[in-house]
């Protein structure tokens, strides 16, 4: 996780006080779940809601979330992945780990890199979030 935070661009994005990881986690957990809410996210991903909340307020200051009020319970704020692709998201989802993962092996050779790439993208076809619930004993 830590070299795919390397890789994501930061330009123009400025510093905040939430991580990088954080933020990805919250925003991968609305993706997964439209029409969420800051406490499920919570629920789900065990960040404290005060974190979740500014994870949520700072993806929808980059476009890539939008909220809207719960038409079932106006007092919920329902949360979901931004249809429209922005710059910034379009930035994001175009950068590749390469250079972020050639400095972690210590390597410029572009055939280790790619080898690697191989087998983290062969790692993720065979282990979905689905499979994480595998790890914990009350689950299912």
């Amino acid at each position: 996780m830590k070299i795919g935070e390397e890789a994501i661009p930061t330009e123009r994005v400025g510093k905040r006080a939430m991580s990088t990881r954080s933020v990805l986690i919250v925003m991968l957990d609305i993706y997964a779940h439209p029409d969420t809410t800051v406490g499920e996210i919570a629920t789900r991903t065990g960040l404290p809601q005060s974190a979740v909340s500014a994870c949520v307020a700072r993806l929808r200051e980059t476009g890539s979330v939008v909220t809207a009020t719960d038409p079932r319970d106006r007092r919920r704020t329902l949360v979901r992945q931004n249809p429209e692709v922005n710059d910034r998201r379009a930035e994001v989802a175009s950068t590749t780990v390469d250079a972020a993962l050639a400095t972690a092996l210590g390597t410029d050779d572009p055939v280790e890199v790619a080898q690697v790439v191989a087998l983290l993208e062969a790692l993720d076809r065979r282990l979905s979030p689905e499979s994480l619930t595998r790890l914990t004993p009350d689950a299912g």
